[in-house]
């Protein structure tokens, strides 16, 4: 059952999207705790990190429900829902797609079958052999169709379920360990069975998963601020390459491949919470220091910095106090509006960013302008925020970003617009400048970002940046955000339905407990 698209974003212009996090994960594993409200909360505080669906997976030692659907948090959960996934371990999810549509049957937590129980999982990343995951399971099977890869799910993640199913081992424990050296790419993985709860990070820990304690049980999460939120205490991260179990013989941990660490600085620069800590460093001070880098590499005599709300302001913050300038509030941002349940008239449509930033005409009217926002990808944003200020009377206008220009795609996570669309591909300073319209555009160096994160160059992904991959693609023609929505050219019996449908028809490989919608919301 899909929703009307009133979902919310953080798009100023919904033409011209921001970078997308695929996913936030999160685990809790707590007796006499209610633990669906605990992933509620928790989601809640991830929510930046994906607003298409949402799903909680709870069990009480015997079996698994789970409840998930198109949505915020807030719009797919209500107090009678959390009531029926009852149980001392949950899993939740929150999705925004990079493999496979933003379609009810894509929704996480994917659900499963194996020897030792149903499996329920939660992924953040993008797997880059996904093509050759699913020929596997065609070679073994002569069809891609178990799980909910028979439900219509086109996502790497249900392949990931469908795998365990099949891997050697006397528990689930065992048999993720055998299958996590065979997964590529970046993965950040929370499931679990009906008794124990599991979390493990790829070996170059792209995405961000950490561990918490709450006085009764454990909690896994992409970020510390959903730890924070349920009132867990941080104890540590999940370290690249490691497996941990969580049940009542406490936590275990294991280590199925070599860590190898290329953390994405994009998640310093814009992706994580301000509140968010990755390796030891602040994500806030980061993007601070990016601030004052930036005003140490291009200060502009001007009267006043602005950002562009929220996500330029740590930098904006750094920019003033290195440069000297007043900060000031140049933008009011409506902190409650997303898309719209209405489809606006062609005159609101003009509008544009009008309906979610506003300027303060009073602040910049007369005055030479700083703006800092954090990235620029097609350009069509600045460009609107360029001739707001202009219209309300800025003297000068000087975009300042606090990262390099983005001239790659990113296959680990991310869901960047394509090459061919990106501003800063194949365009010099010059011809961006004009195309947004500024009297000047600087950009920080790479090896000025770097610096703020207080990490070695070498441990750090900065493919969109630099076109550096540190993990290796597979051919284009095996790879894609749609890779999984077509059959694979050799599942001549696959019964997939592909793009869309969740009747899981006569060849389902499990039964779940799946609660009804309408059932769910009575």
């Amino acid at each position: 059952m899909a929703r009307s698209d009133g979902r919310l974003n953080f798009n100023l212009l919904d033409e011209d999207p921001l970078p997308q996090d695929e996913c936030g994960v999160f685990g809790v594993w707590a007796p006499g705790e209610e633990v669906s409200k605990l992933a509620y909360y928790g989601l809640y505080a991830l929510q930046h990190r994906g607003q298409e669906s949402a799903g909680i997976a709870a069990s009480d030692g015997k079996s698994i429900r789970v409840y998930k659907d198109l949505g915020l948090v807030s719009q797919v959960f209500d107090e009678s829902t959390l009531n029926s996934l009852t149980g001392h371990i949950a899993v939740g999810h929150c999705r925004y797609s990079t493999t496979g549509a933003s379609q009810w049957s894509n929704a996480q937590p994917t659900l499963g079958d194996t020897p030792h129980g149903t499996v329920a999982l939660g992924h953040n990343g993008n797997l880059t052999n996904s093509a050759d995951l699913r020929d596997r399971i065609l070679e073994r099977h002569g069809r891609a169709d178990f799980g909910e890869l028979n439900q219509g799910n086109t996502t790497d993640t249900a392949l990931v379920t469908a795998l365990l199913k099949d891997q050697p081992g006397d528990s689930l424990e065992e048999q993720a360990l055998a299958l996590l050296p065979t997964l590529e790419g970046a993965f950040c993985l929370v499931f679990m069975n009906e008794g124990t709860l599991y979390a493990a990070r790829d070996p170059h820990g792209v995405r961000p998963l950490v561990l918490g304690r709450l006085a009764s049980g454990w909690v896994v999460a992409s970020e510390q601020s959903a730890l924070a939120t349920v009132g867990a205490s941080i104890i540590r991260e999940i370290e690249p390459g490691e497996l941990i179990a969580i049940d009542s013989d406490g936590v275990r941990s294991h280590r199925f491949a070599a860590a190898t660490p290329s953390r994405c600085v994009f998640e310093y620069v814009y992706l994580a919470r301000p509140d968010a800590n990755i390796n030891g460093r602040s994500v806030y001070e980061s993007r601070v220091e990016m601030g004052r880098q930036l005003a140490r590499e291009d200060t502009h005599d001007a009267d006043i910095v602005i950002p562009v709300p929220e996500s330029g302001t740590p930098a904006a913050v750094g920019y003033a106090e290195a440069s000297g300038l007043p900060f000031a509030q140049g933008f009011i941002k409506n902190a409650y509006v997303g898309r719209t349940f209405i489809e606006p008239s062609q005159t609101l449509r003009q509008l544009g960013i009008r309906l979610k930033l506003n300027v303060q005409d009073h602040v910049v009217r007369g005055k030479r302008v700083v703006v800092v926002d954090d990235s620029i990808v097609r350009g069509n944003t600045q460009r609107a925020i360029v001739r707001m200020l202009k219209e309300a009377g800025a003297a000068e206008i000087h975009v300042k970003i606090s990262s390099p220009p983005v001239k790659w795609p990113c296959f680990y996570g991310i869901d960047f617009a394509s090459r061919a669309e990106l501003i800063a591909n194949g365009a010099t300073m010059e011809e961006i400048t004009q195309a947004v319209g500024a009297d000047s555009l600087a950009y920080i160096s790479e090896d000025g970002m770097i610096a703020a994160t207080k990490q070695p160059r070498s441990t750090l992904c900065t493919a969109c940046f630099s076109g550096i991959y540190p993990i290796k693609l597979p051919p284009e023609s095996r790879r894609g955000k749609m890779l999984l929505e077509t059959p694979s050219a050799t599942d001549a019996g696959s019964t997939q339905n592909p793009g869309g449908g969740c009747d899981p028809g006569p060849d389902a490989e499990f039964e779940i407990d799946e609660i009804p919608l309408a059932e769910a919301k009575k």
